[in-house]
């Protein structure tokens, strides 16, 4: 047992020796902090749906049993309206989503109810209208299970979902 034991402690220790590396080798050749490509939002096309999704955001967040935009969800709403108008060949798709509590019939109206608010904010915003879909999911989709409301929170949704090539 206390072979095995030392068998994993030195797997650990190569392994953490992999991972260092000299700061100060980095340093003289030019790659230490700040140089390099890096992958965060910074390095992505402005126009592309990762760029939205890190940098803009996708989703906005409701109270209980509520299709009130929050002004942080307005606030959301107004960067997508901005960057949707700036990036005219995408079409969009809401989805609306609530937590597992309630009725399966009452969480689909309360979706659609939250994915029609934002629909109707980005138009409020300068969005065309036929560029927006709304589909309600209700609480069929959540992003956790769970039973306590930090995560339930989570889960009272819209999400602006983009897909490319606006055609005809």
């Amino acid at each position: 047992m206390s072979g095995l034991k030392l068998a994993i402690a030195a797997v650990a220790v190569l392994g953490l020796a992999a991972c260092s590396n000299n700061r100060w080798d980095d340093m003289a050749n030019g790659s230490g902090a700040g140089a390099g490509a890096g992958l965060g939002a910074g390095s992505l096309d402005p126009a592309s749906p990762a760029y939205f999704q890190q940098t803009v955001g996708d989703r906005v967040l409701f109270l209980v049993d509520q299709s009130t935009l929050t002004p942080e969800a307005q606030g959301i709403l107004q960067g997508q309206a901005r960057w949707l108008s700036q990036n005219a060949d995408y079409v969009v798709t809401i989805e609306g989503h609530a937590d597992e509590q309630g009725t399966r019939e009452y969480n689909l109206a309360l979706g659609a109810r939250r994915a029609n608010a934002a629909r109707e904010y980005l138009i409020s915003q300068g969005v065309a209208g036929h560029r927006l879909k709304v589909v309600s999911y209700g609480k069929e989709r959540p992003l956790e299970i769970c039973s306590n409301e930090a995560c339930y929170s989570k889960n009272r949704r819209a999400v602006t979902v983009l897909a490319g090539g606006l055609t005809g």
